[in-house]
């Protein structure tokens, strides 16, 4: 499967490669930053939405995550910052056919790509009393489906049964993930 999909998955880990290496960097907890990140991926400071496009980027890319917490990572800072629901929001989707395979690319509003497989899962989470889909981009960071690629998924969908129950998968790169009861 990998050698099917190479170039996509050489492109996503060109993504990755150009980020920079946070996971060496250990500085002490700096205190709390007047940052959030809401359900849609957009930041704010101090009340006020960031909307340089650039500026988002460039703090998407020091972003880390340990346990519950996100924290803005240099080499010798730490910021803590809130985040909603997800730090990070996909906007896009498209998929790939190959000799009968298929693989699901998801780019999220801070330009990451992501080739969902096994270590990049689809899956629905809990979040007060909702359901969410969500996807896990890179270390650890997970991203909010969008409702728009959250219906294309669906449209791409496969139904299966268990006996009791008709469920929606999707399936990409030989996994399948569940995106929903049918």
């Amino acid at each position: 499967m990998d050698k099917l999909f190479s170039d996509l998955l050489s492109f996503q880990q060109q993504s990755v490669n150009s980020l920079p290496p946070v996971h060496l960097w250990n500085p002490p907890l700096s205190g709390d930053m007047d940052i959030h990140i809401d359900r849609e991926g957009r930041w704010f400071h101090e009340g006020g939405e960031i909307k340089r496009d650039e500026l988002v980027k460039l703090f998407a890319s020091i972003l880390v995550r340990e346990g519950d917490q996100y924290f803005l990572l240099t080499p010798v800072e730490k910021w803590r910052i809130k985040v909603d629901v997800a730090p990070l929001f996909v906007v896009a989707a498209t998929r790939e056919q190959r000799d009968g395979q298929q693989a699901i690319i998801l780019t999220t509003s801070t330009g990451d790509i992501v080739v969902v497989d096994k270590a990049h899962p689809v899956s629905l989470v809990e979040h007060s009393g909702q359901s969410l889909p969500q996807v896990i981009v890179r270390n650890n960071l997970t991203a909010l489906i969008s409702r728009n690629v959250y219906y294309q998924l669906i449209d791409w969908a496969l139904e299966a049964s268990d006996g009791n129950t008709d469920k929606l998968y999707i399936n990409s790169m030989g996994e399948r993930f569940l995106l929903g009861l049918g």
